[in-house]
């Protein structure tokens, strides 16, 4: 890992990405972040990363998966933040991570409502049942692209330091396309624009700690440039 390299912060959309580069970023470890919009799922997000981190081996000091995403838990709220201690993907794989506990402690610090578990990555929009089978499963949050991030990373840069989060935009009670939608989605997107210093935090806090060994737990199962980047 450089430790003089700056963040990788990877999005599947403009308005994740447009949060974040407003953020405070004074003081992170070495300069400006690199924001990347890959765009939805893990087909676009995958290649995406595969093509960014083979192209600049030791160019980046840590990469973290950050946006917005649904809880599959019940008792959270739009604008709250769920941090990855593991992301599982559709097949069962498992990669987890140990950066949650120390991200989730700087976005604390910083006022933000918190919480630590397994994220589940969906080639689809998971609704209904479908929320509360994967919540019995293990699952706090679902998205569609922190599986295919991780998979190439560990394919790639393996020791490269990594943390995924989400913030809440829809629950399992109140799903998205219904009432309070907009408004809920007004407060994930000022929330990720805070998260912001905690990510500067976590970055220069990994790039002093010895480096995690990437594990991932594989089960029974069966290049495309960014779109954007700044």
């Amino acid at each position: 890992m450089n430790a003089g390299a700056p963040l990788l912060v990877i999005c599947a959309l403009g308005p994740e990405v447009w949060a974040l580069r407003g953020g405070d970023w004074s003081g992170a470890a070495g300069g400006p972040p690199v924001l990347v919009r890959t765009g939805v799922g893990r087909r676009r997000a995958g290649p995406a990363v595969k093509t960014l981190l083979a192209c600049a081996p030791g160019g980046y000091g840590a990469l973290v998966v950050a946006g917005f995403g649904a809880a599959v838990a019940p008792g959270m709220a739009p604008g709250d933040v769920i941090v990855a201690d593991g992301v599982r993907d559709a097949e069962g794989n498992l990669f987890t991570l140990d950066s949650g506990p120390v991200l989730a402690e700087a976005l604390r610090a910083r006022g933000l409502t918190t919480h630590i578990g397994v994220h589940h990555t969906a080639d689809h929009v998971v609704r209904g049942i479908e929320r509360r089978a994967l919540h019995a499963k293990g699952a706090l949050a679902v998205d569609m692209e922190a599986a295919a991030v991780l998979a190439r990373r560990q394919e790639i840069r393996p020791a490269l330091p990594a943390a995924v989060l989400r913030v809440v935009v829809d629950t399992p009670e109140r799903e998205l396309l219904r009432p309070g939608t907009l408004p809920a989605g007004l407060r994930a997107w000022r929330t990720l624009r805070a998260t912001v210093p905690a990510l500067v935090a976590w970055h220069r806090q990994a790039g002093a700690a010895p480096r995690e060994h990437p594990v991932t737990h594989h089960h029974p199962t069966s290049s495309t440039l960014p779109q954007e980047a700044s």
